[in-house]
């Protein structure tokens, strides 16, 4: 069964949603390791973005604008066009991490990645310890389980690196015991970036995941809908809904 977002979950893009047709849907799985609750703007972890493959921050325009109107300091992370190995960029968002937490005096930030960069979050979280840092991953269109898409690519090292049976995803399959980041995944089904269509969900045992499904948005649209924005803003900014082991519904008020 799902349950449609409404009221305070979408209000401030309920206008968008009539023109465009966006409808988000939350499925919870998982053990979340902690609730996330409303804090005010001061204390609000900065949020650092993450583009996608070939493009830039630029796709974060007007969701760098609506996570920074409510006085969160939000940066995005622009990585080399050039990147052959995702695992180095995460190395090396985890040395951005820790100047923007010198930088903001905070202790904790929230990371949001499109399409690849979400996967160069989540492995700086499960696999490089970044979730000391990181309160809440949220990825948009992110190939968490591979995608079989665009074969002629393959000549690419980092295309490779998303294939369902690459070395980075196996080890992102691994166990990852006590990871206390809480992670959002957005996905749809007219992401056609994503074969199959649900590979953008994260399936994992050991994290606190929200996989949330979104209708009639596009892989590109997933960075900049102003639906999404809307709901990005909501998820950083808490209360958040806690999810309970064996959940496959919830409502949000």
């Amino acid at each position: 069964m799902s349950v449609p977002l409404s009221g305070a979950a979408l209000r401030a893009g309920a206008l968008e949603v009539m023109v465009f047709g966006g409808h988000l849907l939350l499925y919870p799985t998982g053990v979340c390791q902690e609730k996330v609750t409303a804090r005010p703007p001061a204390t609000r972890p900065p949020a650092l973005l993450l583009h996608g493959f070939t493009d830039n921050r630029s796709v974060f325009v007007m969701l760098r604008r609506a996570l920074g109107s409510g006085g969160r300091h939000v940066e995005a992370y622009n990585y080399s066009p050039f990147t052959l190995d995702l695992r180095v960029t995460a190395r090396r968002l985890a040395r951005r991490v820790e100047e923007l937490c010198e930088r903001t005096g905070q202790d904790r930030v929230d990371l949001v990645g499109h399409s690849l960069g979400g996967l160069v979050g989540r492995y700086y979280v499960q696999r490089l310890g970044g979730d000391a840092r990181v309160r809440t991953l949220v990825t948009l269109g992110t190939p968490h389980s591979g995608t079989l898409v665009a074969p002629f690519m393959d000549a690419h090292p980092l295309i490779r690196q998303i294939r369902p049976d690459s070395e980075v995803l196996a080890e992102l399959a691994e166990p990852a015991p006590g990871c206390a980041t809480r992670c959002v995944a957005f996905w749809s089904e007219f992401d056609t970036l994503m074969s199959p269509v649900g590979a953008a969900r994260i399936e994992h045992p050991d994290l606190c995941v929200e996989n949330v499904q979104v209708t009639g948005i596009g892989h590109l649209a997933l960075a900049a809908h102003p639906a999404v924005v809307a709901a990005v803003r909501r998820t950083l900014d808490g209360p958040g809904p806690t999810a309970v082991a064996g959940a496959d519904t919830a409502s949000v008020a």
